[in-house]
């Protein structure tokens, strides 16, 4: 399948170059109407009945293990990331001595948790330098028998430089160490499969690539670490839940798999109803013809680079989907200048983020290419 451009499904106007879904991604029509529906099933809330609480979240949790490669039984739904990562932490072992491998300038929603925690187990949270434009040779070094937990992204959100997450796997399982991951900055963009790479936990928010709202990510844990401890006691994540007259007869078993993980109130009527309508649209259009398509709008920038003086990661080493662009000269004042000319991209460290979807064209980046000439 060749993806076409998809900006009929969006509300962005002509003279807007979008190039910002690492930032936030814009919703749909189609995801609209969903969370508009949703919305108004609470006007009329005696036709709110048992089976919206459940199969609504049922479908979210089955749509996105098609996503990742898993299982629904894995997947918990969570507010955010950092409340995934949350969950990670409450359950896996850290050590007095051992270390937790991070990145640095790593995105902190897989940062905090850990040095939260950390403190309290005498565990160091250790951030790896990348080599040049490649992080897997600093990660690999870094993990050794003190490791405990590597908590990583599929590529860096900065700039896309990737981290082989397979070899990572391999190399933090022979130690024992467990493999924790956000894949916020590429999941819908970017093909992963927990099956290749076997992480413990996976979280992601949908906010971003996926093309979802905002306040809403997804948990996939590992077989062995569905049977932990939730971070939170709620009713809806016990057994028997539907029986609502049955609520008082209290239970001390988990719905199966990694439900036990989910938040309160999961069955958010606004939230779920747009989260499962953005994961149908990135199966529908296939993760692997998304990140095709924008992988022919960031090869298009890259080329015309180096005749600008600017630098991009070599291919070799970044993700198709996402491309820090680096000069000499001030980023944010850049930021500024493009955004005055309705060109958006972020400013993230000494880059210019430049990340288009399936809703840009070549004439959005060559607009970029324009004003980054004229300067």
């Amino acid at each position: 399948m060749t993806l076409a451009c998809q900006r009929e499904h969006f509300d962005i106007p002509g003279d807007v170059a979008y190039l910002n879904a690492a930032y936030m991604g814009p919703l749909s029509h189609e995801v609209l109407e969903a969370i508009e529906t949703g919305a108004r099933r609470k006007v009329r809330p005696w036709e709110i009945v048992v089976d919206d609480f459940f199969e609504p979240i049922e479908e979210a949790r089955t749509l996105f293990a098609r996503v990742i490669g898993g299982d629904a039984d894995g997947v918990a739904i969570v507010p955010s990331v950092s409340y995934g990562v949350a969950v990670a932490a409450a359950n896996l072992p850290l050590r007095d001595g051992g270390r937790v491998i991070t990145l640095a300038e790593q995105f902190p929603s897989n940062v905090y948790g850990w040095r939260e925690v950390g403190k309290r187990a005498g565990t160091e949270v250790v951030t790896v330098e990348r080599t040049g434009d490649d992080w897997t040779p600093g990660v690999l070094a870094a993990i050794d028998e003190r490791t405990d937990v590597v908590a990583l992204p599929n590529c860096h959100w900065a700039d896309g430089t990737l981290v082989d997450l397979v070899r990572v796997g391999d190399a933090a399982r022979a130690v024992g160490a467990k493999l924790v991951l956000d894949l916020t900055q590429s999941l819908g963009a970017r093909p992963f499969d927990v099956g290749a790479v076997r992480p413990d936990f996976v979280i992601s928010a949908v906010y971003k690539w996926l093309l979802g709202p905002y306040s809403i990510a997804f948990l996939w844990a590992a077989p062995d670490q569905r049977d932990g401890t939730p971070i939170e006691w709620n009713w809806i994540t016990r057994s028997d839940s539907r029986d609502f007259a049955g609520l008082i007869d209290y239970r001390d078993t988990y719905q199966p798999g990694a439900r036990r993980y989910d938040v309160g109130e999961v069955s958010n009527f606004i939230l779920v109803p747009g989260a499962v309508a953005a994961l149908r649209q990135t199966l529908g259009w296939g993760v692997a013809n998304v990140e095709a398509y924008i992988a022919g709008l960031n090869d298009h920038l890259a080329a015309r680079a180096d005749a600008l003086g600017l630098r991009v990661p070599p291919s070799a080493f970044r993700s198709r989907h996402l491309l820090g662009v680096r000069f000499d000269g001030d980023a944010r004042e850049l930021g500024r200048r493009l955004a005055s000319e309705r060109i958006h991209v972020s400013v993230r460290g000494d880059a210019i983020r430049v990340a288009p979807h399936v809703y840009n064209t070549v004439a959005d980046i060559d607009r970029l290419l324009e004003v980054l000439g004229d300067l």
